[in-house]
């Protein structure tokens, strides 16, 4: 499938400006890049965790300071943080992408004051065969530029293990599985009345949104990236499209102003909304504002009063902010290993929370399921293999799964019908996304056959 966030190889972009500008059209803005490199210090804090309460005698996670490839991911230097004008460079991706929000400025969501309890049991034997080779967790692993991977049933975790030197202390960025995380507030926002329907208009809450075409699209067609308006994702190796590029420039990399800012510059309509799925990363941007102003606050601040403290969290997390102090909600929440997983089990539990419904348990549902009206959502149309939902993508077949999907192989599958749960958070080497992607789809197939049995 066709990565969605359309992000490779961005650093040789923003490295390279003499390049940039030529890519798009020498835009003088994107020279203040060069001034990015010395705003490491407007950082957030440091991760900080309280441990999950674990019995006596349980394993612990499992670390690994080599992966695959480690040596060409920054290993004899220690895995070093880069800069913004370096992160998305192989040396640094492994330190920067676990420090995401020590390169950018980042929002602090708190933890809970007491975490919630995960149990760790002895690692199942898990195996699955691929082009005729019998696979264990030890071979995807030696195989994949994983950072971090945990599974979970309930409240049991499975697995938890880390390579490159990570640890259940990092906070691994989420890129665009954070969409899921900003449809869900939208969810908690209509029930609580701050968004009167799915079906309004963006303007009805951003009156300065009034005079364009997203605008004019409702939140529904937003929310399943079939906005009609036009908005370049597609990427191939060594380019990163124009209007991506903007994106991002104008939001988490604080070049352009931010704000409504960020997504006026995309006016143009080019099919009829709610008739074909286009992804596009600003939609979600567009969602981030309304949420904000329907709320009166920021949206990592409802995140963490409506969502954070009540699953648990055991760490902070952070989400990145642009200039004027609006959340990326396309992109960019950091967070620890074990809180990604109690989102993903909070989702697997239809919003609900060890008996507290969190997120309404109707629009959990209605986000990870594709409509029978709305045959342009489908599994093999929307993409060739994956269908979407509300800013989710949905995993074809009759078994209602989805996953939270971001760039370079960040990923929560989730299956609702036995409470399964598999992150994983990862690095990117150029060729190999389409590789690991079919790697982690035949692991997550193996997933569900071994222990995806119902599970109250």
């Amino acid at each position: 499938m066709h990565d969605p966030d359309a992000s490779r190889a961005l650093s040789d972009r923003v490295i390279t400006l003499n390049r940039t500008a030529v890519t798009l059209g020498a835009r003088p803005r994107v020279w203040a890049l060069t001034l990015l490199v010395c705003v490491v210090g407007c950082a957030s804090p440091p991760t900080k965790t309280s441990d999950t309460p674990i019995a006596s005698g349980q394993p612990p996670p499992r670390f690994a300071t080599g992966g695959p490839d480690a040596e060409e991911l920054g290993a004899s230097m220690g895995y070093p943080k880069g800069t913004p004008a370096t992160f998305w460079r192989a040396p640094w991706q492994v330190g920067s992408f676990s420090h995401f929000d020590e390169i950018f400025r980042g929002r602090l969501i708190h933890k809970a004051s007491t975490p919630s309890r995960l149990v760790r049991v002895a690692e199942p034997r898990i195996s699955w065969t691929s082009a005729g080779a019998d696979l264990i967790l030890d071979d995807y692993l030696s195989r994949n530029p994983t950072t971090g991977l945990l599974i979970a049933r309930g409240d049991t975790i499975f697995v938890e293990r880390y390579q490159y030197g990570r640890t259940d202390r990092h906070r691994f960025t989420s890129f665009s599985m954070a969409k899921t995380v900003t449809a869900m507030l939208i969810g908690i926002a209509i029930d609580e009345g701050r968004i009167r329907s799915v079906d309004d208009l963006a303007a009805a809450y951003v009156p300065a949104l009034a005079g364009i075409e997203y605008g004019r699209t409702s939140l529904r067609h937003l929310l399943q990236m079939s906005s009609g308006v036009r908005f370049n994702e597609h990427s191939s190796p060594g380019f990163t499209s124009h209007d991506v590029l903007q994106l991002i420039l104008d939001t988490y990399m604080r070049v352009g102003p931010g704000g409504i800012g960020a997504v006026t510059p995309f006016n143009d309509r080019v099919r009829p909304a709610g008739t074909q799925f286009a992804y596009a990363s600003v939609e979600g941007q567009v969602l981030g504002l309304v949420l904000a102003r329907a709320i009166g606050r920021p949206v990592a601040e409802y995140l963490q009063e409506k969502i954070w403290q009540p699953i648990g969290a055991e760490a902070d997390a952070t989400w990145l902010v642009d200039n004027s102090g609006q959340e990326a909600t396309y992109c960019c929440l950091n967070a620890v290993l074990r809180d990604y997983a109690r989102l993903g089990l909070l989702l697997a539990h239809d919003g609900n929370w060890r008996g507290r419904q969190i997120i309404p348990a109707a629009w959990v549902q209605a986000a990870t399921t594709v409509h029978p009206d709305h045959p342009h959502l489908w599994p093999g149309t929307a993409t060739p293999n994956e269908g979407y939902g509300y800013q989710t993508w949905i995993l074809p077949g009759e078994r209602r799964m989805f996953m939270l999907h971001g760039t370079n192989g960040q990923r929560i599958y989730v299956d609702p019908r036995s409470k399964l749960v598999m992150v994983n958070t990862a690095v990117s080497k150029p060729g190999l996304d389409l590789f690991s992607l079919q790697e982690m789809t035949a692991l997550w197939t193996a997933l569900v056959r071994q222990l995806g049995g119902d599970h109250p």
